[in-house]
Order: structure tokens, then sequence, then C-alpha cells
């Protein structure tokens, strides 16, 4: 990879739907069957913080931790640490150093431009998944859905029909992207809390 992505549209648009986020909704569902809101800002949190150092390939034991090992706890200065932790990550993955390379990410070694892929499939994803948990509009930038699309499509020839995260759901010909992208990540674009 050659070139960088551009974070900032894609944090700015999950910081703004964390902010818009009640305490009263912390409990609520989310398209993560396991998780509740708060589950999914704590995954948000460290991920956040965990890819911001992948970027700048500072390697700790926070980097080994497989994310899906435990329900992510919410600490209670979220509100003030999601958003300061996206715009360190814009600023990291900005350096064209961050894309080269190898660095490692939950317990994985991978290279620097698949780890920024990653990153923002995952800003994206779970974007909606927040969003779609309380509520609120989303509408993430075309290059961010871009990113996400292109990490998410299965490989040529893979017969599974899955992606990197599982199974995908179908989507109707013509569908926006991103419903193609989030059936891609294996959840239904319809989904709605209580449905």
């Amino acid at each position: 990879m050659t070139e960088t992505i551009d974070f900032a549209p894609q944090a700015r648009l999950v910081a703004g739907i964390a902010e818009g986020i009640g305490d009263e909704q912390l409990a609520g569902p989310t398209p993560c069957p396991e998780y509740q809101v708060r589950h999914l800002l704590g995954h948000l949190v460290h991920l956040t913080g965990a890819f911001r150092d992948a970027a700048r390939k500072d390697f700790g034991p926070h980097l080994d931790q497989d994310p899906g090992n435990a329900l992510p706890e919410l600490g209670p200065g979220w509100r003030t640490d999601l958003p300061k932790l996206l715009d360190e990550l814009v600023e990291v993955w900005r350096d064209p150093a961050a894309w080269e390379g190898m660095t490692r990410a939950g317990g994985l070694d991978l290279p620097g431009a698949v780890a920024g892929a990653v990153a923002m499939d995952e800003l994206v994803v779970h974007g909606w998944d927040l969003a779609r948990a309380t509520g609120q509009a989303y509408a993430p930038d075309e290059a961010s859905l871009g990113v996400a699309q292109a990490l998410l499509t299965p490989q040529e020839g893979d017969a599974s029909g899955n992606s990197m995260f599982g199974a995908v759901v179908p989507v109707p010909d013509g569908a926006p992207l991103l419903d193609r992208v989030i059936g891609l990540s294996g959840r239904d674009p319809g989904w709605r809390p209580g449905a």
C-alpha cells in the first residue's frame, strides 16, 4: 500500500455518535448479540488505543490481547477518553511510516497497511452498531466505506462465501454501499433494537 487513509471523517462521526449516547442507553442491546451498548463502547476505547499503538509500532502487552476473550468493560472516563483516543488515532495514521512494515494487533502480526484497513473497518462497522443501537443517524464518508468493503469482501475463489469476520448476510442488488458493507460484516442491515 502506497497511500494512507484519512481517519478524520470517520473518527469525528464515531465521536459524535458516542457523545449522543445517554447513560440510560448503556445497557441497551446492540447488533453484536453478546454486547450491550456499554460493552461496545468499551471495545471501541480498547481497539482505538490498540490501533493507535499498532500504528506507532509501540509493542506492549495490550497489543497481544485477543479482543474476543471477555466482555469489554467501560471505564468511568470513557466520555473524555474515547474522543481523545480517536484524535490520536487520526494523527498517528497520518504518518506514512504507520503503513509500512509489520505491526501487531489483537495478538496477531500483520502488515501496517492491513492494520490500518482493519482499524478503519472497526470504526465503520462499530459506528453503525452504536448508531443503530441508540437510534442515531449514520452516514460514513464513501472513502471509509470503500476501505471496509475492500477488507470484508470475500477473496475470489473462496467457496465459503464468508468474509474475514464470518458469514455474509445477503443484501438486495443495488443496496446502498453502507448496507452492503454491513452485510459483509455478518450483520443484518435492517437490525433494530427489539426487532
